[in-house]
């Protein structure tokens, strides 16, 4: 017997209905690429989104064609995340930061039509535009004024594109099972992999995402998500924005503490989200400036783990929450907050600043197991580490253009990360499995000893890797940033660690380096410091 309620598709373009209709008069402030603050509204958002979905039409473009874009957080990009599939098409963000051939690689593996790209990308684009495949327009998100000349490719310029249109749209109806979006993975071991999103999924994770006891997002929030809307759709915080009619800040293409510190402050940001280096640069900021942090009541970290003393310090000195996240691309992203459970806000405040360092519990959606290497599930008693396993409505089925699953024979998405998950529920990722030092048969977690040390007064960055030991098998070799001018030598560091871990733990070498390589998405890149590592086992470095 079918139900009697009402079917009502779960698509993209209801989460920018909603907002103009109900929040039309909320802001989007983006620090402009062009220079200056730019101002405009939920209400006149969607109206442009509409034009550029006519726009995308009068171009050629129908439903299931994907349209690229190269671009840094603001309004114009925000416009392209409804409007490109508000016209039945699939927004697939590129992240500028990969290396040019794995940006030829991507958009020609897509079959990306057209590419919308900031200012920032023209010289990049130029470059790299006789390798595209499919693509056949390319559109500058600026207006004629600053629209770039004597150029080899006849680029369009955005606004026009825009005011050509007149906006009265309806949006293409589409099932809410078709794609609406396409992020790639980093491509850190072999070619990058596409995930290909549909509305009902995006949609879905919104909907997870701005509850309670996740990213407590409401029309309240005035909402700055410093991660970029290339990775991973800047945690779903733009489609999370709009269903619940937040303010949003958009930082452009700025990155430095500096300029993050006087968004917060001039725009009263009170959520806001990034990568731990994000926060590592800016409480240097703050400890050297002695300044506050205004109206900030709550800071996303994710991307990789947040040091204990990141979490501390933002709580007891600014009085405010970090809420530790965990996802990867194929997850939509996000599967796990660390907010606390009715079970956890009973602890004492140093037992509930142990929960806070874990990656936190499931959203409803996400089930999540750990198991051994013959599948079978490990106990939830915070203690015994296994591969984490997950599935729900906004995780990977397999990879575009792939035909083989992604999944094992129970449905499960194996993420790649050893983990464990407490009786409360917590998970705490201890490693990757292709991270895991293996030392006399035991692992060592090179996170948690990497965490550790990032408490060590003068240290700035640390990073862990293994390297071969003729008895042990891998001992652990450290890398450690300092603080600018600070005295902290190897001895210091293993004094601080000797009460923190275990003795076999302690790192057999420090080597102290002017910086740490990362990757596109701003983890630390392990595979260069393994060859870093390797070179110093030589005698060469």
């Amino acid at each position: 017997m079918p139900s009697l309620m009402q079917n009502w598709p779960l698509v993209v373009s209801k989460l920018l209905d909603h907002a103009a209709q109900n929040h039309g008069s909320q802001e989007i402030v983006t620090e402009a690429l062009e220079g200056g603050t730019h101002r405009t509204t939920w209400g006149d958002i969607a109206h442009r989104a509409r034009q550029l979905a006519e726009g995308l039409q009068a171009l050629g473009i129908g439903r299931g064609d994907r349209v690229a874009t190269l671009a840094w957080n603001t309004y114009r990009h925000v416009e392209c995340f409804f409007g490109i599939p508000g016209a039945g098409a699939v927004a697939h963000t590129i992240n500028p930061r990969l290396f040019a051939e794995q940006i030829v690689y991507i958009a020609n593996h897509a079959g990306d039509r057209i590419l919308f790209l900031d200012l920032s990308f023209v010289d990049l684009v130029e470059q790299l535009a006789p390798q595209f495949e499919t693509i056949t327009h390319y559109v500058v998100l600026t207006d004629r004024a600053h629209m770039p000349t004597e150029r080899d490719i006849a680029f369009l310029c955005y606004e026009e594109l825009l005011q050509a249109q007149s906006g009265d749209f309806a949006w293409v109806e589409v099932d809410e099972n078709d794609p609406s979006g396409l992020c790639y993975t980093s491509g850190t071991t072999g070619d990058p992999k596409g995930v290909l999103y549909s509305h009902r999924s995006n949609v879905l994770h919104s909907m997870a995402s701005v509850q309670i006891d996740a990213f407590q997002l409401s029309s309240r929030s005035v909402l700055m998500p410093v991660v970029p809307m290339y990775h991973a759709n800047a945690w779903g915080l733009p489609y999370a924005a709009a269903m619940v009619g937040a303010k949003l800040v958009l930082n452009g293409d700025k990155f430095d503490a500096p300029s993050l510190h006087a968004m917060i402050i001039d725009e009263g940001v009170n959520i806001t989200g990034a990568v731990p280096t994000v926060w590592t640069s800016m409480l240097h900021y703050l400890e050297q400036t002695e300044k506050g942090l205004g109206a900030l009541e709550r800071v996303i970290i994710g991307g990789s783990a947040a040091p204990r003393a990141m979490i501390e310090v933002f709580a007891r000195r600014f009085g405010i929450e970090v809420l530790h996240a965990w996802g990867m691309t194929e997850l939509s992203p996000v599967g796990t907050v660390g907010t606390l459970s009715a079970a956890a806000a009973a602890l004492p405040p140093d037992q509930q600043l142990d929960l806070r360092c874990k990656q936190g519990r499931a959203l409803f959606g996400v089930e999540m197991i750990v198991c051994d290497d013959d599948h079978e599930s490990l106990p939830r008693n915070g203690a015994t580490p296994g591969r984490l396993m997950v599935k729900g409505p906004w995780i990977v089925e397999r990879y575009y253009r792939q035909e083989e699953s992604a999944l094992d024979g129970r449905g499960f998405f194996d993420t790649g990360d050893i983990a464990t998950i407490d009786p409360l529920g917590y998970m705490q990722i201890t490693d990757r499995s292709k991270d895991v030092i293996k030392s006399g048969g035991e692992w060592i977690s090179s996170i948690q000893l990497e965490n550790a040390v990032m408490g060590c007064d003068g240290v700035g960055e640390a990073a862990v890797v293994g390297i071969p030991h003729p008895q042990w098998g891998e001992r652990p070799l450290l890398f450690v940033v300092r603080k600018p001018h600070a005295p902290v030598s190897g001895d210091d560091i293993l004094r601080f660690l000797e009460t923190r871990v275990a003795k076999w733990w302690l790192p057999d070498t420090i080597l102290f380096v002017d910086a740490l390589p990362h990757t596109a998405t701003g983890k630390i890149l392990k595979t260069e410091l393994r060859e870093w590592a390797l070179a110093h086992t030589r005698g060469e470095r």
